[in-house]
């Protein structure tokens, strides 16, 4: 009987043990993923490497002081404007920010959310109106992002291609310079826009390279929830291609 005791009791110890190293890496694990969390919302691509640096900004951001911006080293700022074809979907904060990142020194240009489902003349339409024309801004970017999968009704992939052209074609138009293509992942693997329209790219990726566009990028979010003293809640941070 005694053997037997002994035994149970040198499993216990065991369990214990056991249990207080499982408590410990758990405690480990919590805490490295709190720092990476930390790490990767407070994290910007390096200056020596990335010399120029901005920001995307719209409505959902809120008030934005377009100085402090400035001086904790935004070069750029590229402002939503609109998006689809209702006047509901300009962006309401637009002129503000506008008229403040250009007053507080800042290169400004306008981004456009393409919407597939909708006529490219109206769309063109809503960014027209919304954007002056005005040789001083950086080229429009156009953000793809939305799939046609949800359209009311089919619309087949060369349909989204042929309608992004005459959208393109209208928006350099209006601003007498070329678009950039803010082309996301999903969209990419979708319709292969990259390697079928020759304008500059602007990919996404958090923290690491983005190499979903099958060639160069010219603008890339680096991180699209920076957290610093000035907007705690995020802002999709972007820099340029030396």
């Amino acid at each position: 009987m005694a053997r037997s005791s002994g035994k149970g009791s040198a499993a216990r110890t065991r369990a214990r043990i056991l249990w207080r190293i499982a408590a410990v890496l758990l405690l480990l694990a919590m805490a490295a993923g709190a720092w990476g969390w930390w790490y990767l919302r407070h994290w910007t691509p390096e200056r020596a490497i990335y010399p120029v640096q901005g920001v995307e900004i719209g409505a959902a951001d809120g008030e934005v002081n377009w100085k402090s911006l400035k001086a904790v080293g935004v070069d750029f700022a590229y402002i939503d404007a609109s998006a689809s074809v209702s006047a509901f979907a300009r962006d309401p904060r637009f002129v503000a920010n506008f008229v403040a990142a250009k007053a507080a020194g800042l290169q400004v240009g306008a981004v456009h959310r393409y919407d597939p489902c909708q006529p490219a003349d109206m769309q063109s339409g809503n960014f027209v109106t919304t954007v002056p024309r005005d040789a001083a801004l950086l080229p429009p970017a156009i953000d793809l992002d939305i799939l046609a999968d949800g359209c009311p009704t089919n619309v087949s992939d060369a349909k989204v291609e042929s309608e992004l052209m005459t959208f393109i074609n209208q928006i350099e138009t209006h601003a007498g310079k070329p678009v950039i293509l803010k082309v996301s992942r999903a969209f990419e693997q979708r319709y292969r826009i990259a390697a079928k329209l020759d304008r500059n790219l602007w990919l996404v990726r958090d923290r690491l390279l983005p190499d979903y566009g099958g060639r160069p990028w010219s603008l890339w979010t680096a991180n699209q929830s920076l957290s610093n003293e000035i907007a705690q809640g995020g802002l999709r941070w972007v820099v340029v291609q030396p």
